[in-house]
């Protein structure tokens, strides 16, 4: 689907609809329309496998985790990681380094805090 009135020249789009969602990413005519389908299902396997059976809530409530999944897919325009596990293996590794919002009475040693 071309999209030049909207995005500007050259601008395509490529959408995947799963159940309930609709997965739109608006590219240049310099990609390739399959590739951007299967960077969509790639996307889609790594939220089902974080979120198990992801829905709408589960993107409105969690829009940080979608964020740093597709923080480990694309960077700065080019494509990192393609396998849903190795996303999976970063996420839970930013995840860990969080702190819980259960639990704001926690403090960590901060030494340059002192």
């Amino acid at each position: 689907m071309e999209v030049d009135s909207i995005f500007g020249p050259d601008s395509r789009l490529v959408y995947k609809h799963y159940a309930t969602l609709y997965f739109i990413f608006v590219f240049d005519s310099s990609e390739n329309e399959l590739a951007m389908l299967d960077l969509i299902q790639v996307f889609v396997e790594t939220l089902d496998k974080c979120f198990r059976n992801v829905c709408e809530l589960d993107i409105v409530f969690n829009y940080n985790k979608l964020h740093s999944i597709l923080d480990e897919i694309i960077s700065g325009g080019q494509v990192l990681e393609t396998s849903s596990t190795e996303i999976m293996r970063a996420v839970e590794e930013i995840s860990k380094c969080s702190l819980p919002p259960s639990l704001p009475h926690v403090y960590f040693y901060c030494p340059w805090l002192q």
